[in-house]
């Protein structure tokens, strides 16, 4: 079978929707060697090594004015490209198919990550809803299949758009295999020293937004005495919510407290899940997430992850976590200090955590997707 993949963001992006495009495509040309593979990219970058895969093919605009509008090509204008190519199924990795697909012939799947921006409009600039809305809108309707990376975002589709429960197939992602690999204490140490981070540490990885949450860390932070509390370290860039932060911190004494790794170094990757293993635990008290990648790189890590009811958290962390409430500081504080203290806590958490992870291996999430690609042959 040929198969087609819009990959943009595996060539473009090196977080997020980045590593869940390169993972399920590595996984999939590994696992699935019989089909062709297909990458509909507006430009080749090194991000991502696809000439590793025998079975893997570029395809960029070629014409003069495709090249110009990379955009509308990729929206629109690849479809000559799928029908001359032959490709029996096209997967949108990132909320959105071309449109006019459906009248092609040739069949689509489409992964929905999230509806976030119809949770938090606000957020979000206005024209930007407006985009992100039309094309998710005509996705869930026209894709053949649509895969949810949770229940959760299968019960948003349903809620939002009407998306008919039978065409959702919810497909679990994984995270780079570069996480299970448990890194040796000399090494780890190695790694705090050439970044001058604390011997311990709590860490927050993600963008700096306010649903992400990051003010609740610090305030709850600052309910704790001097010696109850360790350094946060800080992974993610944002803008004004960002200053926001900043100013609290300044305002509350605390900028000593907090760093902002961002602004120290640019890490490599093989580097973040040194990260990870150098934390005392992942603080990721988000209001709402789509699956939340960070905690399951925890996970893989053997770290210990704090993280909020409700939404997708229950599935990407299962047992294996401290549960707060976002809204309310002091739980998170608590959690804090509970990890600190319980050192039992902190190793039974860790063994919970690399069985739960099993859940989201690779292997798994390429064979569920290979199945929903069967269901369209």
């Amino acid at each position: 079978m040929k198969i087609g993949f819009d990959a943009k963001r595996a060539f473009q992006n090196n977080t997020g929707l980045g590593n869940y495009s390169r993972s399920l495509i590595d996984a999939l040309a590994a696992g699935y060697p019989e089909n062709d593979y297909y990458l509909f990219a507006p430009r080749e970058t090194t991000m991502y090594n696809w000439k590793k895969h025998p079975d893997m093919h570029l395809v960029t605009p070629q014409k003069k004015w495709h090249q110009w509008f990379k955009s509308a090509w990729r929206t629109k204008y690849l479809i000559p490209d799928l029908q001359e190519k032959n490709i029996a199924l096209y997967h949108g990795l990132s909320h959105e198919i071309p449109f006019g697909i459906h009248k092609s012939g040739v069949k689509s799947v489409v992964t929905m990550h999230d509806l976030i921006f119809e949770r938090y409009p606000q957020q979000y600039n206005p024209i930007d809803v407006l985009t992100y809305r039309r094309k998710a809108r005509y996705a869930c309707q026209y894709a053949d299949k649509v895969v949810a990376i949770s229940i959760q975002t299968k019960e948003d589709l349903i809620t939002y758009y009407n998306t008919p429960a039978e065409k959702i197939e919810v497909v679990y992602q994984s995270c780079d295999p570069a996480f299970a690999t448990i890194h040796p204490k000399t090494v780890v140490e190695a790694f705090r020293h050439k970044y001058q981070l604390p011997e311990k540490y709590f860490l927050y990885v993600g963008s700096l937004i306010e649903r992400k949450n990051l003010l609740g860390i610090v305030t709850a932070m600052h309910t704790l005495s001097a010696a109850e509390r360790l350094p946060l370290v800080v992974l993610g860039s944002g803008s004004s919510y960002k200053k926001k932060v900043k100013a609290w911190l300044e305002a509350n004494k605390m900028s000593n407290d907090v760093i902002f790794l961002n602004e120290k170094a640019r890490l490599d990757n093989e580097e973040l899940p040194l990260l990870y293993q150098g934390a005392v635990a992942l603080v990721y008290p988000s209001l709402f997430e789509g699956f939340g990648i960070p905690i399951l790189e925890a996970l893989w890590s053997g770290t210990p992850a704090i993280t909020s009811e409700g939404s997708c958290f229950g599935e990407t962390a299962g047992d294996a976590a401290i549960y707060i409430d976002p809204l309310k500081p002091a739980t998170i504080a608590d959690a804090m200090l509970k990890i600190q203290q319980k050192p039992g806590l902190a190793e039974t958490l860790r063994n919970k955590g690399f069985i739960h992870a099993q859940r989201f291996t690779p292997e798994k999430c390429a064979a569920a997707m290979m199945n929903v690609y069967n269901q369209l042959k």
